[in-house]
Order: C-alpha cells, then structure tokens, then sequence
C-alpha cells in the first residue's frame, strides 16, 4: 500500500475482474438477498432486469474483495523491494453508492479506483485522507456500479 505522499489526484488502480454465473448469484442472494429476480432465472426475466440478475450487494462485495486483494499485493511487493509498507487506517464511509445498470447472469465486471480528491487530516496529522471513485464496468464497456470512497492513509514520517 502507498504512502499519502506517493498519491496523486487521477491515479488509478485496475483492481480485476469476477464473472458473475448463475450459481454465485443466487449463492449470494439465498444468503443475503433472496429476492425472486436474484434467485430464479423466470423470475428474473419478468422482473425490470429481464434476467437473472446479481444483487447490488453481491457487485459491491465483490469489489471490496478485489480492492482488499489488490492492496496486499502491493504491500507484498513493497515489502519484497525493501519498502517500509503503508498499512491504511479505517474508512469513514462511503457516498454516492450507484447501481447503475443490472448485473446479469454471464457479465464480467472490471473493477477500478481512481483518485479524486486528497486532504491533511485537521486533527491527526499523521494522517491523510483519500477519497476514491470506485467502479465496475461490464463486458460490454457500460458502467454499472460507482461509489466514492474515504480512507484514512498514513504520512511516510507518522511516527515522527
């Protein structure tokens, strides 16, 4: 993970991909969301989505998973380089949660994270704060899922 001094506003991070089938999403949806156009693929079909579609939930977790995996790659990396790694503080929240259009049985979402706007915390100086749009975009390039995210990122001298 980065330092706040090594982010700039505009950088982004391609998190990956997940294909969501059939079987994941009503997985989820019997845990989580058992909604019938999230469970069953006629259900879904007369449904607004016209198909089996993922729970919002179910998109956006995905993208905590592939946003949590793709910060311990980095520290990882870091580490083998030698590098001091940042370890990231918790996050205040999240705004402007969209599920833009549906998640179908069959799409593939590609996950990204770019930087939109960076501050000095007042009253923790060892402190920054990041806050990301976070995104997925389907096979077909249309955006289906966007959040923009807070998360507290530590000075390269916190401990100063």
């Amino acid at each position: 993970m980065r330092f706040f001094e090594d982010i700039a506003i505009g950088q982004r991070r391609e998190l990956g991909s997940f294909t969501f089938t059939a079987e994941l999403i009503k997985k989820f949806a019997a845990q989580f969301d058992p909604q019938p156009f999230h469970l069953d693929e006629e259900a879904g079909r007369r449904s607004l989505f016209g198909g089996l579609a993922a729970s919002g939930w179910h998109v956006g977790s995905v993208y905590m998973k592939l946003l949590v995996a793709d910060g311990q790659r980095q520290a990882k990396e870091a580490a083998a380089r030698g590098e001091k790694v940042a370890v990231w503080g918790p996050s205040p929240g999240f705004r402007e949660l969209r599920w833009i259009k549906p998640v179908l049985a069959g799409d593939t979402i590609s996950y990204a994270s770019e930087i939109e706007s960076l501050r000095s915390s007042e009253k923790r100086p060892e402190w920054g704060i990041v806050q990301g749009r976070n995104s997925g975009t389907n096979q077909r390039g249309e955006l289906v899922f966007s959040l923009l995210a807070t998360a507290f990122v530590p000075r390269r001298n916190s401990g100063a």
